[in-house]
Formats: C-alpha cells, sequence, structure tokens
C-alpha cells in the first residue's frame, strides 16, 4: 500500500547518494547534566531510536553517506546541554554496530565538512536542530542549509510530521524528498484503520477533557462503529448523559458531548462503573462506584472494573481497533486497572488490526511488555492524533506524490 500516496526510500534510486534523514529521537532521558559534561544523560528509552534502523539500514546497505537530523525537547533556539544529542549518538553507535559520526552544527560549516569526509554507509547525526532558533519558524535560509547536505531527503519522523519546521517542510522545497521506511509504515497503518478497515471497527478514546479529543471523537463517529469513553472525559459524558448532576463550568464540553450521544453514527459506550478519588494525588483513597452513584465532588480516576469487562467484550469482537488514550491515570497503581485492561484484551485479539496512538498510550503498552502483542505502537503522540481528527499533516504533504518524479539535483 503506498504511504497516503507519497513515494518512499523504495520507490526512488538511492544507490551511493547522500541522503539527508529527517528522524524523531526526541527520546526520555534520565541522570545527571553538568554543562562541563554535556550528552551525560542516559536513555531511558530507546524505542525510537530502534524504530528508525531499519530506513538507516535500508540507506547503507545501498551505499548512502546517511546524514541524520533531528530534534529533542524544548530549547527555545537556545544551547542547552542537557538536550545535547550526544547520548542518542552514542546509544545509536551500539545498535548499528559502527561509530555515528558527530555532524556538529546544526548549522554552520562543520556539517558540511563531515559530509565531505563521509564514505558510503557512513552515518552522521547532527547536533539538536532545536537550538537553532530557524528551525521551529521554517526559516529558508536554514532550510537551504540542511538541504545542502544530502542529494535526497527522507523523513523518517513521524512523530513531528505535524510541524512545519525546516527540517520536515522546508528541506523538501529544496530536494527530492519521500518517506522513510517508519513513516511509511504509520501512515499505512493509519488509513488500513479509517479508510478501508475490516468491520467491526473500535474506537478506544481517552483523555481528560472532551475539548482535547471532540475533533477526534467527531471524525471517527462516522468512520467506526463502537467507541469506547475512558480517561477524565468519562465524567462529561456521564453528565450529558444525565447519570451526574452537571458542572455548570463544563456547560460547553457537556453540550458537545450530548451532541455526540445523539448524532453520532457510531455506537458511544460509556462506563457504567468508574473508580474515583476526592484528591488528585498517587496516594488517594480510590473508591469503586456505578456511575449513578458518584459522590459530589468526586474525581473518576479510571473505569470500573465492570466496565473494563465490557469494554474487554467490545475489542475481542473486533476486527480493527484504534486506541488513543488511557482509561484512567495508569501512571498511578490505584487506577491502573482499567488501562491494563483494555491494553491486555487488545493484545488477545489475535484476529485484528490493532493500532495504539499517543505518548501515554504507547508507553503504558510499553510498561505492560505487550508492545509486541499490538500490530502498530505508532512514534507519534500528537502526529497521530491530528491525523485521526483528519489534518493533513504539513511533514506529509511536503513529500513526492507516487506521481511526481524524483530526479536529484544534477540528474
Amino acid at each position: 500500500m503506498p504511504a497516503a500516496g507519497k513515494k518512499t526510500v523504495e520507490d526512488v534510486d538511492l544507490q551511493d547518494c547522500r541522503v539527508l534523514v529527517r528522524v524523531d529521537f526526541n527520546v526520555p532521558t534520565t541522570g545527571p547534566v553538568s554543562s562541563a559534561t554535556p550528552g551525560s544523560r542516559r536513555i531511558s528509552d530507546d524505542s525510537r531510536i530502534r524504530a528508525a534502523l531499519p530506513t538507516i539500514e535500508y540507506l547503507r546497505d545501498r551505499g548512502c553517506r546517511v546524514m541524520l537530523c533531528s530534534h529533542m525537547g524544548r530549547p527555545g533556539g537556545e544551547v542547552d546541554p542537557e538536550l545535547r544529542l550526544t547520548p542518542v549518538r552514542e546509544r545509536l553507535s551500539e545498535l548499528l554496530g559502527v561509530e555515528v559520526m558527530d555532524g556538529r552544527g546544526p548549522a554552520g560549516k562543520v556539517p558540511m565538512l563531515v559530509v565531505e569526509s563521509m564514505k558510503p554507509g557512513d552515518v552522521a547525526l547532527l547536533e539538536n536542530l532545536r537550538f537553532n532558533k530557524r528551525e521551529e519558524t521554517n526559516d529558508p535560509g536554514f532550510a537551504r542549509k540542511l538541504a545542502s547536505l544530502g542529494d535526497v531527503f527522507v523523513n523518517d519522523a513521524f512523530g513531528a510530521a505535524h510541524r512545519a519546521h525546516a527540517s520536515t517542510v522546508g528541506v523538501a522545497e529544496n530536494m527530492p524528498a519521500v518517506a522513510g521506511l517508519l513513516m511509511a509504515r504509520e501512515l499505512e497503518m493509519l488509513a488500513a484503520c479509517l479508510e478501508n478497515p475490516v468491520r467491526p471497527v473500535v474506537a478506544v478514546i481517552g483523555g481528560a477533557k472532551v475539548s482535547d479529543k471532540i475533533a477526534v471523537l467527531r471524525h471517527l463517529a462516522s468512520r467506526v462503529d463502537t467507541v469506547l469513553i475512558g480517561g477524565g472525559m468519562v465524567k462529561t459524558f456521564l453528565a450529558a448523559a444525565g447519570h451526574v448532576d452537571a458542572d455548570p463550568s463544563d456547560f460547553d464540553e457537556i453540550e458537545v458531548a450530548r451532541s455526540l450521544l445523539k448524532d453520532s453514527q457510531a455506537r458511544i459506550l460509556t462506563p457504567t462503573d468508574v473508580i474515583t478519588a476526592m484528591e488528585f494525588r498517587e496516594g488517594a483513597e480510590p473508591s469503586t462506584v456505578s456511575v449513578s452513584a458518584i459522590s459530589d465532588g468526586a474525581l473518576v480516576l479510571d473505569i470500573g472494573p465492570e466496565s473494563a469487562a465490557a469494554f474487554a467484550g467490545e475489542i475481542a469482537g473486533a476486527k480493527t481497533i484504534i486506541w488513543n488514550g488511557p482509561m484512567g491515570v495508569f501512571e498511578w497503581s490505584a487506577f491502573a486497572s482499567g488501562t491494563t485492561a483494555v491494553a491486555e484484551a487488545i493484545a488477545a485479539n489475535d484476529d485484528c488490526v490493532s493500532v495504539v496512538g499517543g505518548g501515554s498510550t504507547a508507553a503504558a503498552v510499553g510498561e505492560l511488555g505487550l508492545r509486541d502483542r499490538i500490530t502498530h505502537v505508532s512514534t507519534g503522540g500528537g502526529a497521530s492524533l491530528e491525523y485521526l481528527e483528519g489534518k493533513t499533516l504539513p511533514g506529509v504533504a511536503a513529500l513526492l506524490d507516487v506521481t511526481e518524479p524524483a530526479d536529484r539535483p544534477g540528474d
């Protein structure tokens, strides 16, 4: 299946050329940091680095000189020792079994000198793109500077595809641009869930507020068969259905939920029982109650066991599953059972296509050790959310269509 009608690395001749690759190495790190020892932090989750390996190896196998570029964190255009990519480069070297060169930069003269010194199959990594303030403004000059480092641009950073930055959109205006293997996989799996899915399709949607997921809910309502509601927005839907008293301050969100319950083509199922607490803190006393017995002022922090079982039953009969958003405050053990039950139910359904999107949802699946039992766990939180909202992703739109030529400059 084409990647949303876009060319991929498999559609163009890349033999022996210089390739600029946008990757998403915005990985979590821990450990001490000092300006004297930049890069002293340790990577706590290298899944995004591992996800980029197939594209990097594909290019190396074809004799390409591979210049990687990525952002990390939000340094605001200033050099921040805590956000240097040194630990990423070291970990990538370990995974590839070859030394990844320090590309320096991301601007200046050194990156070009590094490219000129590279041999076929060599890999280098630029310093954090966001150390240069021109990255996030999609500055044309900075984009041209990046583009000068390659003959072809490969975007493999789905996690940054919703950003119109110099390294995602600007460079594509200066050189042939195609999708990497990870980007193609992300687009293919999300399209498989929404454009021509095997039915029935079940969407599991969590989130703190209805306003956070309203666009997703409206977009999915005409494309899926059943929507299972979890997370902090449960109480809003319960108020819309008349199960709990409405808070006047939430009137607008309740009206949105009410309209969705009334007009949605899909079945929207809300919990019948929930786990509540009177305070939002990890050690708060949990209480499992039916939705008709929620105390005044109580916070809904998870779906209850009866609801978890009912949701698992819906999931067991699905042929396509989309999951975005935990069922509760998964980080706190007292309120993690709903998310765990949903994750285990999806993993147990061996006869479906399952796609998990959203940073916290992907993290939950990873912590439970279920990644290998999910068809696809997206590497893009914001990007997958905007895709589910039906938005056009700038980083994808900038890539060559399958019908466009992909001649390299000078060919």
